[in-house]
């Protein structure tokens, strides 16, 4: 692989990232976030910035790349959360310019706990027009025999990562740009890929023909931001100018935006558990609030799954949108009956078996004032493998609850993703093996319904559901549509839904 940029050193780290509850285990991932400006002096800091708002979509690890006429690139890459890394006099000072990219990472299951810094993005590449850094949200479905076939002509990888494989596709290309060389890069691979790139002299965005991943524009003074989530705009002030379109390419320097289509043009299908989990609930997808959604959700499933109770609670903090419309929609009473605590973090003192064995506790309480004799509606976002529910229903029965109906804002998760997200496999699926009923014995609790997927359609503004002919959204983790055939995983024996299924 070409050479590095200039990097400051990261400290010396403890390799203990154990989770502090099942609840870290027991929920889907996004596995990355990305972040870029240019024209803006002290770049690195706003990356900072925008990196901080998109932490939840990756907490494991964190860089930055800058370029600054003196010292050319310059790069910071760290283990931990933003504000731990960033925020130091010492380690921005390494990174000067007015241009710069960033990079937030939950790494997959195979890997996390164990990933190694060659791991962490951006990525910088040296190439005969000049350098190049890239940082990637989103899954190369076509990685492992990319990766393949690059080694055999003689590639030399310095990383587990897919997104080197752009690189190297890259460095093998005949373009005279890089936005040509990445254009020519980007039409061999399959998958899902929002990515910020840069150059020099140059801020390049490109969102894979589906639209699977997000990724927007916006504009502070005399500066351009590219970003995973409209919140990590609002952080720095920047306005949001519009989405940057899948299969759109833009390259923004001081002479302005140049949009470029470079791949031949498909139905869009961006994906629809950005609006259930992924994104913050103060960001806007497709022109749509995501808190609104998840309201709207909550309402759908008020209309679809009543039940006779006395409070609805929110399994914090992801299921509180939900609940709220839950509430709003059938006149029961809303109430805070699960109280989070905010500062127990991924890691924790002492991982002893002791403490592992508290499991949620130490993330979640319940308000035993409000439980005694009630019968509660339980409201999340999802159930994927089952755990944590079961954890969070026994709390709630021990607090003196007298019945838990348990209501899932989403439809059932029975297939994995393949496109960025961090799950597990499908036999973990409680709901790939389960029938509902099945599923609430297994929980135990009173009752439990999922949303279905039209009432999910419904709440995203497709007002007649979902079409199954042609679907708006990614939705494979509910019905097992796949949008591109994940190769890989085929290639290893995955099979995809049979018409019987």
């Amino acid at each position: 692989m070409p050479t590095q940029a200039r990097k400051s050193q990261p400290p010396a780290l403890s390799p203990d990232t154990f989770p502090v509850s099942g609840e870290d285990d027991d929920k889907l991932r996004e596995e990355c976030g990305v972040f870029g400006v240019i024209g803006l002096t002290d770049a690195a800091s706003f990356v900072a910035l925008g990196l901080h708002a998109l932490q939840h979509r990756g907490q494991e690890a964190g860089g930055i790349v800058t370029h600054d006429a003196g010292t050319g690139f310059n790069s910071a890459r760290r283990f931990g959360y933003v504000r731990d890394n960033f925020t130091d006099a010492a380690t921005m000072a390494t990174l000067p310019g007015s241009i710069g990219i960033g990079h937030v990472r939950y790494s997959t299951a195979g890997t996390k706990g164990h990933t190694a810094i060659r791991d962490v993005q951006p990525f910088f590449g040296e190439f005969a027009m000049g350098g190049a850094a890239i940082a990637h949200n989103g899954n190369l479905t076509n990685a492992l025999s990319l990766r393949r076939d690059l080694i055999q002509r003689g590639a030399i990888f310095q990383s587990s990562s897919d997104t080197e494989c752009i690189i190297h596709l890259m460095a093998r290309s005949m373009g005279r740009t890089i936005p040509d060389r990445m254009k020519e890069a980007l039409r061999q691979v399959e998958g899902a890929f929002s990515i910020v790139a840069m150059t020099r002299s140059k801020l390049i965005g490109v969102r894979d023909p589906l639209g699977i991943r997000p990724l927007v524009l916006g504009k502070l003074g005399e500066g351009s931001v590219l970003a995973s989530e409209t919140c990590a705009l609002d952080i720095i002030g920047a306005e949001f100018v519009r989405e940057i379109e899948p299969g759109e390419m833009v390259v923004i320097s001081a002479e302005g935006l140049t949009s470029y289509r470079p791949f031949e043009p498909v139905r869009p299908r961006p994906c629809i558990f950005e609006y259930v989990y992924f994104s913050r609930p103060d960001s806007v997808i497709n022109g749509r609030s995501v808190y609104e959604v998840r309201r709207e959700i909550g309402a759908e499933l008020a209309r679809e799954a009543p039940v006779e109770a006395d409070m609805v609670c929110p399994v914090p903090d992801s299921g509180t949108p939900a609940a709220i419309g839950y509430a709003q929609a059938s006149g029961i009473p809303f109430e805070m009956g699960i109280v989070r605590n905010q500062y127990v973090g991924r890691t924790f003192i002492e991982p002893t078996e002791q403490i592992r064995n508290m499991g949620v506790r130490l993330k979640l309480n319940v308000n035993r004032s409000l439980m005694q004799g009630k019968r509660v509606i339980l409201v999340d976002d999802s159930v994927v493998r089952g755990t944590t529910s079961r954890k969070i229903k026994d709390m709630v029965l021990e607090a003196g609850a007298a019945e838990v109906h348990f209501r899932v804002a989403s439809p059932p998760t029975i297939w994995p993703d393949f496109y960025g997200v961090d799950m597990p496999n499908r036999d973990e699926l409680l709901a790939a093996s389960m029938s509902e009923e099945e599923m609430r014995a297994y929980l135990g609790v009173a009752s439990l319904r999922f949303v279905s997927i039209d009432g999910l359609y419904r709440a995203v503004g497709e007002p007649g559901g979902r079409n199954p002919q042609a679907p708006a959204y990614h939705d494979a983790v509910f019905t097992g549509d796949y949008p591109i055939e994940p190769t890989d995983m085929m290639d290893q024996g995955f099979r995809l839904k049979t018409a019987a299924e």
